[in-house]
């Protein structure tokens, strides 16, 4: 497996990735239009290319417009501290 991350901030990026992987930084839009152009469409990967986000919150109106390509799960179904009750893991694909 071929992994390599990154500490920076995306506009210090010049390289194209799989995914983009990030905790809650701004709303998922605005952060779509910071790493669009780091991701490499498609893929080779069980899942397709994309962004995997971590937030929290009421996120409705930020995945909206990204209609059913993006996917949403409760980081709940994984830990059960009460910390993350509110937190999602948000998957939107690029293809």
């Amino acid at each position: 497996m071929n992994v390599q991350t990154e500490w920076r901030r995306a506009e210090e990026l010049n390289q194209k990735f799989d995914f983009v992987v990030s905790r809650a930084v701004t709303t998922l839009p605005e952060f779509v239009g910071w790493v669009r152009k780091l991701i490499i469409p498609g893929g080779f990967n069980d899942i397709p290319n994309g962004i995997i986000y971590l937030k929290g919150g009421d996120l409705e109106s930020e995945i909206m417009s990204f209609g059913e390509k993006v996917k949403v799960k409760d980081v709940s179904d994984f830990f059960e501290e009460e910390c993350f009750i509110s937190k999602k893991i948000i998957y939107l694909p690029f293809v």
